[in-house]
């Protein structure tokens, strides 16, 4: 008869946690946020409070000879109704580097989002566990990839060894600031969102501030890129000022301009890579609001649409094409008084010729293969040789 494995607890702080930016105590356990309390005081959007507290690039890591690891956890599920269910979160079990489990939790809080009507109510939920067991002995690096799309509260972290952070060694830190797709909609696991991958291949520490719908360039945003420790620097911008209708082209450039003022007051010399939007078919010409297809939400499909007129853009209204030619305009600009800042047009990431190989299947955002895409893409024009990201600082 088999002896119970003896499993210790391990007090979950911020030493064992990598991408999240500030650590809330709940009446559960701790919940990981990717914007500091400065920043979600300053901002009452629900939008803005279900992205930034999903962890998305978030990972518990530890050093450890266990064989066995639990993780106690309470996830908050996403309904809509008329629309498909979501799946639930995975967790990614990465082992020095690689990936080696993958688990997901079926409990949790649950927050039904009517689109139609817009109102959102709440339900609470049970504390789910996780268990991978049957790990490779001796010391290794754990990571635990926190789902990217569900907001997650952790409980508890045992093990049937000890349990020590992980150095984070000679690799850089890539900060990147981006929307739903930066934050990874539709990728198939926290660790194979564009960011994610895209790290992984250029061996940098990511720190993902990728904001579904918030992107916005809001100044406590900027705020948090400036006081943020990094090596790298990147901001995808655009989509969703787009999507939101948010503001002109009047405003949209000094708001750019101040936004990229504020990072650099504390990475004066960090590379900065300003990136526009991907392709987008129905926002290349014609501008936003973005709003729900409700005649496939009908059929139990989630499909968007844009909604604006495209004669407006003679009156300043934003479209993906003019969004691209400011920036780079920006850009050129400010690159003559910084040798740091530097642009990529978001068509490179993902073009015409992408688009009819690889569609966005909601008209918005990637699958899992075009994260794949956009990922390979990315290493190799910013992290490659030649790209911003891969030549050698210079004061």
């Amino acid at each position: 008869m088999s002896t119970p494995t003896q499993l210790t607890t391990t007090p979950i702080t911020a030493e064992l946690l990598r991408g999240a930016l500030d650590l809330e105590h709940t009446a559960h356990g701790v919940l990981p946020h990717r914007l500091p309390a400065r920043a979600r005081a300053q901002c009452a959007d629900p939008q803005l409070a279900m992205a930034e507290s999903q962890p998305s690039g978030v990972r518990l890591a530890f050093r450890t000879g266990a064989s066995v690891i639990e993780l106690d956890a309470l996830a908050t599920k996403r309904v809509y109704p008329g629309a498909p269910p979501r799946p639930d979160g995975v967790y990614d079990l990465r082992i020095d580097g690689q990936l080696a489990g993958q688990a997901s939790l079926t409990t949790g809080n649950t927050l039904t989002i009517d689109m139609a009507a817009g109102t959102a109510t709440s339900q609470p939920g049970p504390v789910g566990t996780l268990r991978f067991a049957d790990l490779p002995a001796g010391e290794k690096d754990v990571e635990i990839w926190l789902p990217h799309n569900e907001t997650t509260e952790l409980v508890a972290l045992r093990t049937d060894g000890p349990v020590a952070p992980l150095s984070d060694g000679e690799r850089t830190v890539w900060l990147h600031h981006g929307s739903s797709i930066s934050h990874g909609s539709e990728a198939a696991s926290p660790s194979t969102t564009w960011p994610a991958l895209a790290a992984a291949a250029g061996r940098a520490q990511l720190i993902n501030l990728g904001l579904a719908g918030s992107a916005l360039l809001d100044p406590f945003t900027a705020r948090a890129l400036r006081d943020t420790p990094a090596d790298l620097i990147s901001v995808k911008l655009g989509i969703n000022v787009v999507n939101s209708d948010l503001m002109r082209l009047r405003a949209f450039t000094p708001a750019v301009h101040g936004f990229l003022d504020t990072i650099r007051e504390g990475h004066p010399n960090t590379p900065l890579l300003v990136v526009s939007p991907i392709l987008c078919p129905m926002h290349e010409d014609t501008p936003g609001p973005t709003g729900y297809d409700f005649a496939a939400l009908s059929s139990g499909e989630l499909r968007f649409c844009a909604t604006g007129d495209p004669a407006e853009t003679a009156t300043g209204k934003l479209t993906l094409r003019v969004i691209r030619a400011e920036l780079a305009r920006i850009v050129e600009q400010r690159a003559t008084e910084d040798p740091h800042l530097h642009h990529l047009d978001g068509r490179e990431l993902y073009g015409e010729a992408d688009a009819a190989r690889l569609p966005l299947p909601d008209g918005l955002h990637p699958d899992a293969a075009t994260h794949r895409h956009i990922a390979e893409r990315f290493s190799e024009l910013a992290f490659g040789a030649t790209g911003p990201f891969g030549r050698p600082v210079t004061s």
